[in-house]
């Protein structure tokens, strides 16, 4: 998933890293003297349910669509708004790597050859239109998923039988045999045209999410389409505000799917700069801050307010996706110049240090399957860069480095401005709002050359990395849902990463170590570089208790107490 940029934070922060790491539920602050770990124990607890839960960030995080949207922020809301025929268990720690029943009653019955699912289907949720969930709407939702084009239409669900055809005509898709519904008993049956061992949890994801079957076959932008989950959204903004308030039609039907949630409402606000926002949350005028944390208020954080700090790891990097089909990176010598040239340590420093970050090496970040221990290159080597450049025949050519408006973004976009001016490029900054960047750099009508870009895993798999991020599938010209943003396609890594994944389903270690061996070859091909791996930290006002960290979604929303 992409995910726009995650909380940074620094060195000063180095006592908070270990006091405050929490791999599942964290200190819980006033409200939870007794520890967060026991609230998820022990079912809804009724005396902390109420209030408004406020969240700060500079800017929406794009449509509010969730079979379009491809972004850590409203992701992480999307949990709390929709729901899909299975989920994540929501949870802290490494349980909420568990795939549980959601809308289906179970989990699936599987044929025997592993191409077909068949669920049954939970009566009686309702959208927050107040329409019940039937077997048509699950058709119409998977059908929506190609007619809207969305970014992973061609890559996570394009083994449905049918979506080859909808992929190239999404406006005439159908997929009458590839989801076929039972009324009668009640099912859904997806076929698939081979076996996918990670097909379930491709499920579970937003972009699977069931929608009402007359939402409309394009992106609603900024208007808000009612879920099942127990928030919807009242009005959006991006340049103002998201506001969530309980779904008059929400009843638990499984805890550990979609449990109910605490505040009454939800205002996520946007505007306010970082420092403001982090201010806001030192007195107690804000519960949470999206963005990264400004370095002069690292020590302050980590010192006066480390119990309202968690930090996690992240399955996760951040990297430079250049573009193959534009000079200068068109050319593989350019591309590996560039390569060459980024200190990763100096990077590291720019996103808050080594207590919160790590260099990256590889595509697939440490904790991936398939992730192998190679440093193909190691160190900066500005001689070896320019040299590649007058190999390439690029040199003097200009190049703009494209970069949302936040603080690290541009800092990172600077050091790669100037990087690119030490070895020959002559290199302009291009920054622009956060709230339309992630669309803006996939779209190659605005023809990018280079951007500063992040990716978070949708679910802990090789192929969530490399085949998305860098398959002829993902690649869509003129799409701002194309998340091959390097325009990368290679038909031989396209057909070793489709032998990997049919490998899968039977021996896990050989397919592993043949993503190691793709995971070598395309950092050495270079359609993005690897800058490194974060952490995420998450600064909480002092009111709020049951912090959970959920391994795929981050911090649970939903479940934070504010009374």
């Amino acid at each position: 998933m992409k995910r726009t940029i995650s909380i940074a934070a620094g060195a000063a922060l180095l006592a908070l890293s270990v006091a405050a790491c929490s791999g599942g539920s964290s200190p819980a602050g006033p409200a939870d003297p007794a520890g967060s770990s026991q609230a998820s124990s022990a079912g809804f607890q009724e005396q902390h349910r109420g209030g408004t839960l406020r969240l700060q960030a500079k800017a929406g995080d794009g449509t509010l669509d969730p079979h379009i949207n491809y972004s850590n922020g409203n992701w992480q809301v999307f949990q709390a708004m929709y729901d899909g025929l299975l989920a994540f268990k929501k949870v802290g720690g490494e349980a909420s790597y568990d795939l549980v029943p959601d809308l289906a009653e179970a989990m699936p019955q599987v044929s025997q050859d592993g191409r077909s699912y068949t669920f049954t289907l939970r009566k009686g949720v309702k959208f927050a239109g107040g329409g019940e969930v039937t077997v048509d709407d699950v058709v119409a939702s998977f059908e929506r998923i190609y007619k809207v084009s969305g970014p992973t239409s061609g890559t996570f669900y394009a083994g449905i039988v049918g979506a080859a055809a909808c992929v190239k005509k999404p406006k005439e898709c159908t997929l009458d045999k590839g989801v076929v519904a039972d009324k009668a008993k009640n099912t859904v049956t997806i076929n698939l045209v081979e076996p996918d061992s990670e097909f379930p949890l491709k499920l579970a994801l937003p972009h699977a999410a069931v929608l009402p079957k007359d939402t409309p076959d394009k992106d609603q932008g900024t208007k808000p389409i009612g879920g099942t989950g127990p928030y919807t959204a009242a009005s959006y903004d991006p340049n103002k505000e998201l506001k969530l308030v309980r779904n008059p039609n929400f009843t638990e039907w499984s805890r550990e799917a979609q449990p109910q949630g605490y505040p009454d409402e939800i205002v996520y606000s946007y505007g306010l700069t970082a420092e403001a926002a982090v201010t806001a949350v030192q007195n107690g005028q804000a519960d949470w801050v999206f963005d990264p944390l400004p370095a002069d208020r690292l020590s302050e954080i980590g010192t006066k307010y480390a119990s309202q700090a968690h930090v996690n790891q992240l399955s996760a990097f951040w990297y430079l996706p250049l573009n193959t089909n534009l000079a200068p990176f068109d050319k593989p010598e350019a591309r590996q110049a560039l390569n060459w040239a980024i200190d990763r340590q100096a990077v590291v420093k720019m996103y808050g240090g080594a207590n919160v970050a790590q260099p990256a090496c590889t595509l697939l970040p440490p904790g991936i399957p398939g992730h192998a221990d190679f440093c193909d290159f190691p160190k900066p080597d500005l001689a070896k860069a320019k040299e590649l450049v007058q190999q390439s025949g690029t040199a003097g050519q200009e190049v703009s480095v494209v970069v949302a408006d936040d603080e690290v973004g541009k800092q990172i976009g600077e050091y790669v401005r100037s990087t690119l001016e030490q070895i020959g490029y002559q290199a302009k900054l291009k920054v622009i709002s956060t709230n339309i960047h992630f669309t803006y750099i996939q779209n190659d009508k605005n023809k990018v050359q280079v951007s500063v870009s992040q990716w978070y895993a949708d679910y802990p798999a090789a192929s969530d990395f490399l085949h998305v991020l860098l398959s002829c599938a993902s690649f869509r010209p003129g799409s701002d849902s194309s998340i091959n943003i390097s325009g990368y396609c290679d038909k031989d890594i396209d057909a070793r990463m489709a032998e990997a994944m049919t490998l899968d389903r039977t021996d896990k270690d050989a397919a592993n170590a043949k993503w190691g061996e793709i995971d070598r070859d395309l950092t050495k091909a270079s359609p993005i570089i690897p800058l490194f791996t974060p952490k995420q930290v998450d600064f909480v006002s002092s009111r709020v208790g049951n912090y959970q960290f959920h391994k795929q979604f981050f911090m649970l929303i939903s479940q934070l107490w504010v009374k």
